[in-house]
């Protein structure tokens, strides 16, 4: 099983509006340097072909005051124009995220009764409709950065940060931890899945059911060795274990795309690959590789492949 190497997104390709306006500042301020750099050079190749003394106070002046002030000025108008911040929409979808080293817990809340509503490692939303995050971290000082929707926020122990975007088309949009955290930095991508209200909806409604029943004798295998091995001590599984939450909740973790962060597609192979060779993969993940054998890895990793 390969680790995934997804492409890294463009920052030059915005996704929902605060990407754009982060981006149309960044040309803003590129043209405005390109202008500087130009007025500069024309100065100066002017001053060289000058064969009579110039008197340096006005230039001085003009180009050392007047024009920096104006342009700065203008640039910061502009930036405070783009960067306005309206009150938030009623049907604000709310979020929270939390940072561990090296993989995100993802929480929302059961329109129904206000349940936690508990994922991993992706964060799903509607197309069109704003989503402010609340991020915090339980160990260490990460940040989230989603280049395709929003800029970056610092998840901080003891404090909730917020980051407010929307996408403003279906897709799936890679972020990433840009503090450096650890061993496994690297290895903790965040993936943003956009997807039609209707289709998110009935998602965030399967998300609150407790895991299904195994299929196969072999899948119930599975769920004991998941119980006997020690997994339950760092992993839920609703309707199977208790409460533990040392690592992602697995209650469906078959219908992510990826695991381990953004290590593996969720492919045919990927899950029994990952419980045998975590240490492989992700390097300093606080989780072992299991030395279990083969037909224990094989039902566990089926089992595990059946909680969509």
């Amino acid at each position: 099983m390969t680790p995934l190497r997804s492409e890294l997104p463009s920052i030059l390709a915005p996704a929902g509006p605060v990407a754009a306006a982060s981006t149309d500042l960044a040309w803003a301020m590129l043209a405005g340097s390109v202008g500087v750099i130009s007025v500069i050079g024309a100065l100066i190749v002017f001053a060289l072909m000058k064969r009579r003394t110039v008197r340096p106070v006005p230039w001085l002046i003009g180009g050392g005051i007047v024009f920096p002030v104006a342009l700065l000025s203008a640039l910061m108008a502009y930036t405070l124009a783009r960067n306005a911040n309206p009150p938030l929409p009623a049907d604000t979808l709310v979020v929270s995220v939390t940072a561990h080293r090296w993989w995100w817990e993802v929480s929302y809340r059961d329109p129904r009764d206000g349940a936690p509503i508990v994922s991993a490692n992706e964060i799903r939303i509607p197309t069109g409709r704003t989503v402010r995050l609340a991020v915090t971290a339980s160990d260490v000082i990460h940040s989230v950065w989603i280049p395709q929707l929003a800029g970056k926020v610092d998840a901080i122990p003891g404090r909730i940060n917020h980051l407010v975007f929307a996408a403003d088309r279906s897709g799936t949009f890679r972020g990433q931890c840009a503090e450096y955290c650890g061993d496994a930095h690297a290895r903790m991508a965040l993936h943003v899945i956009s997807m039609a209200p209707t289709e998110f909806d009935s998602w965030l409604a399967g998300q609150a059911d407790d895991a299904a029943a195994p299929a196969t004798d072999r899948a119930r295998a599975g769920r004991e060795a998941f119980l006997r091995s020690g997994c339950r001590q760092c992993h839920t599984i609703r309707g199977v274990s208790a409460v533990a939450s040392r690592g992602p909740d697995l209650t469906h973790v078959a219908g992510r795309p990826w695991i381990g962060a953004g290590v593996l597609r969720n492919e045919p192979g990927a899950m029994h690959a990952w419980i045998a060779n975590v240490q492989a993969l992700k390097p300093g993940a606080q989780m072992p590789s299991f030395d279990l054998d083969e037909d224990t890895l094989g039902s566990l990793a089926e089992y595990l492949e059946q909680l969509r």
